[in-house]
């Protein structure tokens, strides 16, 4: 049994939109420090009031919750008040990455490149939207993940039903211009970049199900960009991490245009460790096999 963590709690499941996903990852990542004798016990937010963790004397939480109540400063939160040590960015850096919104205002305010957007309100006028940003264009809610509520919106009479489906996730409501190019997702372990990862979905749609259960959607890793090409962007990355403020681990997405420029799409601070999951996939590219990244993550836990 490894004793230098002492009693270690993996969030996962909860309450979000994501918990499906969430208790995949969840699992996979008990599993993992159970094989590495740490002694690590399954704790659902949903289902036990967190101040158990104190009582119980946990001294470190893995978090592999996603979503709101996990990824959203939350949960981190409740641990500093209770003096828990804890896997992944603090609260201030997982509250505004979990904001696609204030995510890219700071990105802006930092000088770095990202999609033009606007907020949409059911007065908005859409024909402005559509003059400013153009088509196709993305529409999401601000504050969720894994693709939920996103659609790809090719004519103008699709916005009000976008903004709807987008509605039901969240209240505050993003419109990005559509980016095309190379999509690709950049992993940090500490401040070290991983290797970046290149992905071809199925007739470029990388939704929910091409996400996390498809065995269509094809990711390289190596990436195949020329190695100058992959250190400019790996450095960009972690530029964007820093004025973020994210600590411990993360994961980037990116897309880079056919004229090789290239703009940030959002910063995950609690990404899926799932079968399909791509931190594992960087990881393992850097020569970090799935057990030894979990006590990695683990042994950079914050502590507030």
């Amino acid at each position: 049994m490894t004793t230098e963590f002492g009693k270690v709690a993996v969030l996962f499941g909860g309450r979000s939109a994501e918990r499906e996903i969430s208790l995949l990852s969840g699992n996979a990542v008990l599993e993992a420090l159970l094989r590495s004798g740490v002694d690590a016990q399954a704790f659902d937010p949903a289902t036990r009031p967190l101040h158990e963790l104190q009582r119980e004397g946990f001294s470190r939480v893995f978090i592999a919750l996603h979503g709101r109540y996990g990824e959203d400063g939350t949960v981190q939160g409740a641990l500093e008040l209770m003096g828990i040590p804890y896997t992944g960015s603090g609260v201030m850096a997982s509250a505004l990455c979990m904001d696609k919104v204030r995510t890219k205002m700071v990105w802006v305010a930092a000088g770095l490149p990202t999609p033009r957007w606007q907020t949409l309100h059911a007065d908005t006028d859409w024909a402005a939207v559509v003059e400013k940003l153009g088509l196709p264009l993305i529409v999401k809610p601000a504050r969720e993940g894994s693709t939920l509520g996103l659609t790809k919106v090719m004519r103008a009479e699709q916005l009000p039903e976008a903004y709807a489906l987008a509605l039901k996730f969240d209240r505050m409501i993003l419109a990005e211009e559509f980016v095309a190019g190379q999509e690709l997702t950049a992993a940090f372990l500490g401040t070290r970049a991983l290797p970046l990862v290149r992905i071809e979905a199925p007739q470029g749609n990388y939704d929910y199900r091409n996400k996390y259960f498809s065995d269509e959607t094809r990711y390289y890793c190596p990436s195949g960009l020329p190695e100058a090409v992959e250190a400019e962007l790996k450095a960009l990355v972690m530029r964007s991490v820093a004025a973020l403020g994210c600590e411990g681990w993360g994961r980037a997405d990116l897309i880079r245009r056919a004229d090789g420029s290239v703009s940030l799409l959002e910063m995950n601070t609690s990404p899926g460790m799932t079968g399909h999951s791509l931190v594992p996939m960087a990881a393992r590219a850097a020569g970090i096999e799935f057990d030894r990244l979990v006590l990695s993550i683990l042994e950079l836990a914050h502590v507030g």
